[in-house]
This record gives structure tokens, C-alpha cells and sequence, in this order.
């Protein structure tokens, strides 16, 4: 890619969307307004909205010649994603979603990035900002190894190659390399695609200085089934592709086994209950470490948001059903099971 100031190569920012009435238009204009100085166009894959998303979309769309619409009848994420793609025409291609938030040189710096190290797919950081004292709470486990893990897209860290990145600048030469992303993946489609890349001999870049605000989930319910169904995901991907777990993955499903064991046998066994009081003891700590400077209120919730979190993704990993697995999978891992 030449990246003379005349001759920027072409990008294509692709969207999906549903119910994002409140934050649709902050959303594009924020894409608008990049310092960016080649062709850039923006290309929203409508899913079937129960709110104005579509007449936002539509004003959009009159309003600018460089924002397109197309459908996405499923709603579901990868679809929505792989329509945007095969309807854009860039060669660079830009992950963006409906109510994330970019500073004005995002695309400048990622594009720079993808071609200083002749990477396939270069992202940053995930920042958590919340604006309710819950959704800070939710912010400080998200950017913190006690609620996530040791991620750098998460928690941060020098720059390099990377298993995943938060959303994503990608060549399109790759993404047509490894056929988009997966539509059987609901969820954890980003690391699996990412997993294919680099499996095709393409380099996945993490540079901390990409940054883009993440909106956390507002209540303890919404906070649950989000990491349910990432536990849940994880392991279908798991399954797909053999020898992609690590430690890390399996730290949840084994607290739940581990502290659920110890609880029922503690009502035999008094000494067994110093694992779950041990798990508690843990989380109201670290809680009380990665809260500092936040309200009290805040600081007093983040124990229940890590546990959540914790238990949430573990139970999603350990219940995973089969089913999920697609059918020729499903035999093969069956077959493996008895071998």
C-alpha cells in the first residue's frame, strides 16, 4: 500500500447495526470526522431493529454520499459483518460497531500501523468507560487481568503480534484469504477469525495506540448473559479448532467446579469451606485493588461484577452443548470421545 499523501489507499469502514437508535449518528459522524485523508466510505449492515435504527440509517445514508446500507435479515453479528464487506469496495477494511467511540486519527494510525509492520489485521485497546457507578465497576474488571484475563486489547502493553484484537483494521486481501468471518460463530467470531489468519501465515499487530471507548453492560442480568454466551462461544471455537485452549480459558470453568465441590462438601467436611470463603476473600480484594478512586458505591459493586463475570463464563464454557458444534464437527468429536 502507498502511503504517500495523495495516493492514501481506499477504506472501507463496515458497521453492524441493531438498536442503535441513541448512538448510531455520534457513532458515524465520529467515522466522518477522521483525519484520514483518503477515500473512505462507510457501510452499515442493517439488522431488524425494534427502534428508529433504520430511519437514523436512512438520513445517514441522504445526508452523506459516503455511507451505504445494506440488510442483514438475521441480525446475527457475522452475517451483518460479512454483508458489509462483500458490499464495500476498500482495500483496507475497518471494524467499527454502532455505538463504539474513535478518536479522530483511528483510522490514520491503523492504517499506518498495517503497513509499517505488514501486518494482516491490526486493533488496540478495548477501553472500558463506564458512566454509571455499576458500568464503572463493570469498566474496572474489564481493563484488569483479575476480571479478564491477561489480554493485551484488554489491559494494555507494548506492541506486537497478538492471538486477537478488539474489533480490527484488516487487509481485504486477508479477509478474502480466509472467507470472512465464520456466520456459525454468534459470538467469539473475532478471535476465530483472527485464529484463521494468522493459521494462513498472516500476522495479527496489537498497537496500544489504538484506543476505542467500549460501553460496559449496565446491570448485573446484562453483564451474566454477556459473558455466558463469550464462555459458551469460547468453547465451541475450542472444539473447532484443537490445542487453541490455554490456561487462561480454563481458569473459570475450573473455579466453578473447584468452588462448587468444596461448597457441597463442606456440609460434610467443614474444612472443604475454606475454598469458596477463599474465592470470596480473593474477590472482595482484588475488587477493593482494581476499584481505587472510583465512588463507593462503585468499589462496593465491583466484588459482585467480578464474580459474575467469573462464574457467568465459566458456566457458558462448561454447559456448551454439542448441538453447537457444527454437524461434521459434532461426529468428529464424537468418534474422538471413543476412541
Amino acid at each position: 500500500m502507498d502511503l504517500t499523501p495523495d495516493l492514501q489507499p481506499a477504506v472501507s469502514v463496515i458497521m453492524p447495526i441493531l438498536n442503535e437508535e441513541r448512538h448510531l449518528r455520534d457513532a458515524v459522524a465520529m467515522i466522518l470526522a477522521q483525519d484520514y485523508a483518503g477515500p473512505l466510505e462507510v457501510v452499515l449492515a442493517l439488522g431488524p431493529s425494534t427502534d428508529r435504527t433504520d430511519e437514523v440509517a436512512a438520513a445517514l445514508a441522504v445526508g452523506d454520499s459516503r455511507v451505504r446500507v445494506v440488510r442483514n435479515p438475521t441480525g446475527r453479528t457475522p452475517d451483518g459483518l460479512n454483508a458489509a464487506i462483500g458490499a464495500s469496495t476498500g482495500e483496507v477494511i475497518v471494524r467499527v460497531d454502532g455505538h463504539a467511540e474513535i478518536p479522530d486519527d483511528y483510522i490514520s494510525v491503523a492504517v499506518r500501523e498495517l503497513e509499517r509492520v505488514g501486518a494482516d489485521n491490526v486493533g488496540g485497546i478495548m477501553d472500558a468507560q463506564g458512566t454509571t457507578d455499576f458500568e464503572r465497576a463493570v469498566a474496572a474488571a474489564m481493563r484488569s487481568p483479575l476480571g479478564v484475563g491477561s489480554s493485551r486489547f484488554h489491559t494494555g502493553g507494548q506492541a506486537g503480534e497478538a492471538d486477537t484484537v478488539y474489533l480490527g483494521v484488516f487487509r481485504r486481501s486477508a479477509l478474502e484469504r480466509v472467507g470472512g468471518y465464520d456466520a456459525h460463530f454468534a459470538r467469539a467470531q473475532d478471535w476465530e477469525m483472527n485464529h484463521r489468519i494468522r493459521e494462513t501465515g498472516g500476522t495479527v499487530w496489537f498497537t496500544p495506540d489504538l484506543k476505542v471507548t467500549y460501553r460496559p453492560r449496565a446491570s448485573v442480568k446484562a453483564l451474566a448473559k454477556q459473558y455466558f454466551h463469550y464462555g459458551r462461544w469460547r468453547r465451541v471455537v475450542a472444539r473447532h479448532h484443537e490445542g487453541t485452549i490455554n490456561p487462561r480459558y480454563l481458569a473459570p470453568p475450573t473455579m466453578v467446579v473447584v468452588t462448587t465441590a468444596a461448597t457441597v462438601a463442606g456440609f460434610f467436611w467443614a474444612p472443604a469451606w475454606v475454598v469458596p470463603a477463599g474465592y470470596a476473600a480473593g474477590v472482595v480484594a482484588g475488587g477493593a485493588a482494581i476499584s481505587r478512586g472510583e465512588s463507593a458505591r462503585s468499589r462496593a459493586v465491583t466484588p459482585v461484577v467480578l464474580a459474575t463475570m467469573h462464574w457467568a463464563w465459566g458456566i457458558g464454557f462448561l454447559s456448551s452443548p454439542r448441538r453447537l458444534t457444527r454437524p461434521s464437527e459434532a461426529l468428529a468429536v464424537q468418534a474422538s470421545a471413543t476412541d
